[in-house]
């Protein structure tokens, strides 16, 4: 197929190439909303040539994965044992690829969010404006939000805007589109949740984030992520910790090894100032010394912990940047598939009867898609 160079730096484009939508559901004992939620999905959106869901059953054990079936859902992705929502999360976008999505819509399957906002989420990313879409809750505008969630919440998406240095709205809303290009190059390392991270993650790897926002549903049910306000603020400030641990472990590290120094040395000094004042006879204050002595040898420990942290990340950098092109060529291959008349497929998902959803003509007005499935 010949490729154009698109006046965009970098960029190179397939114009006959059909663009696919792939929405995503994680499910855990979703029995009696999941059938809600995909009803009010989009069947048509312009610039996307095929729409499919996956649903994502985290070891429901109310019969989740059949219902999905029993509704029409184009995969169905089963665990045997609940393994929480990032590995839910991740191996949805794993499998989207392998399915040969060139956007990702994640949602909720309590029906959160509003399915008549997906086509504005996916919209910024057709246009090649952004590789990450996130819907803004606008979380100060919610009523069954209380005080301290609100602020708690303002609190959370600051840090991790100063953390990722891009400028997210609502950093915990799990409402999102990615491009190809973005959903290859994010990863999961935590067990609690995927919001936060990957937008720290896709800060340090320059993609650009939009934000849209959107309203929300009324609340079906409380949140299963969290059963209160306390186990949330430990959670989720664990995952900012160790993000910043992990993304810049010179400066998190560093920081601690410089306070500890100091305070070995100004005890120090402190000792000798009295030893030297008060020679022949005795200084005492030996209690600075040994504090002093212990927390010199500290700031020495922790500063080989963040050189070692620094080593470890060269190494994840390079074993991400691996996993990244191998996600990229299964998704080429998934292309190649589709065009031979193939349908592509993924370990461990089970296909439907059902056929994608697609536009009125067959055909939309998109911009090409680029040479890693990406669509700009």
């Amino acid at each position: 197929m010949r490729a154009l160079f698109c006046p965009a730096p970098g960029r190179w484009y397939k114009p006959s190439a059909p663009v696919k939508l792939i929405i995503q559901i994680p499910c855990l004992n979703e029995r009696e909303h999941l059938g809600p939620t995909f009803a009010d999905l989009p069947r048509a959106i312009p610039g996307i040539d095929a729409i499919e869901v996956l649903v994502i059953d985290d070891g429901s054990s109310d019969g989740t994965a059949e219902v999905a079936a029993e509704l029409g859902v184009h995969h169905i992705l089963r665990f045997p044992r609940n393994r929480g929502l990032a590995a839910a999360y991740a191996a949805g976008v794993d499998a989207c690829i392998r399915l040969g999505a060139d956007i990702i819509v994640n949602t909720d399957a309590d029906n959160q969010y509003k399915g008549e906002d997906i086509p504005r989420l996916v919209a910024p990313v057709l246009a090649g404006e952004a590789d990450i879409v996130i819907g803004d809750r606008q979380t100060d505008t919610i009523a069954h939000f209380s005080l301290i969630k609100k602020i708690l919440q303002r609190w959370g998406s600051g840090a991790v805007r100063r953390a990722s240095g891009t400028a997210v709205s609502d950093a915990t809303s799990g409402f999102r589109a990615l491009s190809r290009r973005a959903a290859a190059t994010l990863f999961v390392h935590n067990r609690f949740t995927y919001t936060l991270e990957t937008i720290i993650q896709a800060g340090q790897a320059g993609l650009v984030i939009g934000n849209v926002a959107i309203a929300t549903n009324p609340v079906q049910r409380p949140s299963r992520l969290f059963k209160s306000i306390a186990g949330y603020v430990r959670r989720n400030g664990a995952v900012i910790v160790r993000a910043y641990a992990t993304y810049w472990p010179v400066q998190s590290f560093g920081l601690i090894a410089v306070a500890l120094g100091s305070v070995g040395v100004l005890l120090g000094a402190r000792f000798f100032y009295f030893y030297v004042s008060r020679y022949p006879a005795e200084s005492g204050h030996t209690e600075s010394l040994l504090v002093a002595v212990g927390a010199i040898v500290l700031a020495f420990l922790v500063g080989l912990m963040a050189l070692l942290g620094d080593l470890l990340a060269t190494n994840r950098r390079l074993s991400e940047e691996l996993l990244r092109r191998q996600r990229l060529a299964d998704g080429v291959r998934a292309d190649e598939l589709a065009l031979a008349g193939e349908t592509p497929r993924a370990p461990g998902v089970r296909r439907s009867s059902a056929s994608p959803w697609r536009s009125a003509d067959g055909q939309s007005d998109r911009p090409g898609r680029g040479v890693d499935g990406a669509p700009r």
